[in-house]
């Protein structure tokens, strides 16, 4: 779900991910502004940003807006809510982890 920008996941591991391992997540995100990305269970359990956002100047994968990698460690399984802010616009997206 967006509000006033389109997002999109280009997901780097079969899903759902393995909890424990790092996985790369590259996203595609309208608006502007600098991107900030956070992963969170209900419970407030916090996935752990390994690496990015690391901006992506040089990509064949055709999506709207500007394009960033991620890397991320699930310390357990649950339903993952990713948080995507950016100046204008804001997004959410949930993936998995067994």
């Amino acid at each position: 779900m967006a509000r006033g920008v389109e997002l999109w996941a280009l997901l780097f591991a079969p899903s759902p991910f393995p909890a424990g391992k790092e996985v790369k997540i590259v996203w595609r995100m309208t608006g502007s502004g600098p991107l900030t990305v956070a992963a969170t269970l209900p419970d407030g359990t916090a996935a752990q940003l390994k690496w990015g956002p690391e901006e992506h100047g040089d990509s064949n994968w055709e999506r709207p807006g500007e394009e960033w990698g991620t890397g991320f460690v699930f310390p357990k399984a649950g339903c993952w809510k990713f948080h995507l802010t950016r100046t204008a616009g804001d997004g959410d997206v949930w993936l998995p982890v067994a």
